[in-house]
């Protein structure tokens, strides 16, 4: 492959522990000085695209800005999901003051990272039941960590693996119905020895034998096992829930059925003010349908936000002419064969050509005996190292495990954390001994307004604003027994992912200095 040395800049433009982005040769590239050393790197996120160099810098990790993908700033090597691959590597030289780089004639900005190849010698099987965020993330480290076994993944969707976040936000604004977005190819799967059964519903779990029943009745065996199914949707019991154009949204094929119903309505009623509900209402919003939303709540995201920021979020709505009825229940949905009207505990009734329930989810572990639940919630209890009992692991929204901080246990459903269990179960089931201790994250996307969140925080003692609700530009701060447990912001994005790393070192500063003045989180990284 040829390539082109071309000159990037004066080695002093950079500083010790900076990063910038440089147009050369008609290819945005991204250099690096770190320990005395230059790195070329390409300059965007393999996730979404973000522009890396407005992230952060810290102990040789570039942290994404938009969604906390982190990477190797030395070599490019992802290091923190969710991005899907590594970033190309770019050959540097510095001759005299000027800093060149190699850029070949073809070559990819994102590169699947390197991956061990199956082996029909290693006679081991490990399963890996559900094919979202988490399944997906420990079938690829599986073979990113040199497992050359069998691996199985078995999914009770019709899909591959896919984007499941883009369901309630850029999918429902979209113009057209289409396919899921995969998060790999059927060919990637093919090149890696990673066998994807899909409409492969799991019925039963023998532990004692170590045997899985799915589908119509088929059996695998295994060596090592993941349980990664995710969430199960909680349906309306109200009576009229049954009625034509009443959905939940879950999977690609709800988000489909809800987009295509949406071309033809002109009133929807949201009933739920959870991040799910409030996005699919800014979407169909935007698609111009007149939107009303029902919660029992009093504020939208009370109980996750805090008052303050949650009122944020409603006026945001409300500018965007969401109507809101909170303090009201839904008692009934009526219509013959299809949805007319949303009936409340007011007694208002509200007209409706389409309805779309976001109440939550609860744990799909319907089939699983053997294990230790949870008594409210029948999430699986594993330990720091994601195991349930021996050889058996539980990634994501169905796992309850120590708190990053306290080590008390917790469940949390977020996208970005299932991909992390992912990771760190595959490590274990390896043979691997690494304790699970990454900060959780996640993000929403409403109009104008993109929200990141960062930590973990059910309860708190204050909240701490620092910037501007209003110009929706803030950081809130959640603080518990005197220590910021979680921040959620906007328009603060490199402040963020600053956060993120205080935090996964422990070095997030007093209490009392956040409630003093608006710090510069970048500069507490130094």
């Amino acid at each position: 492959m040829s390539a082109q040395k071309v000159s990037v800049c004066q080695a002093n433009e950079l500083s010790e522990g900076e990063m910038q982005q440089f147009s050369v040769a008609d290819r945005n590239i991204l250099l690096v000085r770190t320990d005395g050393e230059f790195s070329a790197l390409a300059a965007t996120c393999s996730h979404y695209g973000a522009p890396l160099a407005k992230g952060v810098l810290h102990e040789g990790r570039i942290v994404c800005p938009w969604h906390n993908a982190c990477y190797s700033a030395a070599t490019g090597k992802q290091l923190e999901p969710p991005g899907r691959c590594d970033l190309a590597q770019y050959s540097v030289t510095v001759e005299g003051d000027t800093v060149y780089v190699e850029l070949p004639d073809s070559q990819d900005e994102h590169v699947v990272p390197s991956m061990a190849e199956p082996s029909s010698e290693v006679d081991k099987t490990f399963v890996i039941v559900g094919g979202g965020a988490a399944g997906n993330a420990a079938a690829e480290m599986l073979r990113q960590v040199d497992y050359q076994g069998r691996i199985v993944m078995l999914t009770a969707e019709h899909e591959l693996p896919y984007d499941r976040t883009k369901l309630s936000k850029a999918f429902l604004q979209g113009d057209e119905v289409k396919g899921a977005d995969l998060l790999r190819s059927p060919t990637f799967y093919e090149q890696h020895g990673i066998e994807v059964k899909t409409d492969a519903k799991v019925s039963k779990l023998d532990i004692k034998a170590q045997q899985i029943t799915y589908g119509s009745g088929e059996t695998l065996e295994y060596d090592a096992l993941l349980l990664a199914t995710g969430g199960k949707v909680n349906k309306p019991s109200m009576e009229g829930s049954d009625l034509e154009n009443v959905f939940t949204l879950r999977r690609i094929e709800d988000a489909q059925e809800i987009l295509k119903a949406a071309k033809s309505s002109k009133q929807v009623v949201v009933i739920g003010t959870g991040f799910i509900g409030m996005e699919v209402a800014a979407s169909l919003r935007q698609q111009g349908l007149d939107v009303t939303i029902v919660a029992p709540g009093e504020v939208p995201f009370k109980k996750v936000l805090g008052t303050e920021v949650g009122k944020m979020f409603q006026k945001m709505h409300e500018s965007h002419e969401v109507a809101f009825k909170l303090g009201s229940k839904v008692t009934a949905l009526k219509g013959n064969t299809k949805v007319e009207s949303v009936e409340l505990d007011t007694g208002e009734s509200l007209p409706a050509d389409m309805v779309v329930v976001g109440i939550g989810v609860k744990p799909a572990t319907d089939f699983i005996e053997g294990l230790a639940l949870d008594e409210d919630d029948n999430s699986i209890l594993v330990n720091q190292y994601l195991q349930a009992s021996p050889g058996v692991y539980a990634a994501g929204d169905i796992a309850q495990f120590p708190h990053f901080i306290t080590g008390k246990p917790v469940r949390i459903e977020h996208w970005r954390l299932a991909m992390q269990h992912g990771q760190v179960a595959a490590c274990n089931m390896a043979g691997q001994d690494i304790p699970f201790k990454a900060v959780p994250f996640f993000w929403t996307g409403q109009f104008d307004l993109k929200l990141r969140y960062i930590g973990h925080a059910e309860k708190w003692d204050d909240v701490i604003i620092q910037g501007s609700l209003d110009d929706k530009s803030f950081l809130a701060f959640y603080v518990q027994d005197d220590r910021v447990m979680a921040v959620a912001g906007a328009g603060r994005d490199q402040d963020i992912a600053a956060i993120s790393e205080l935090m996964r070192i422990g070095k997030m500063p007093a209490v009392s200095n956040v409630k003093q003045s608006d710090i510069d989180w970048v500069s507490q990284l130094q």
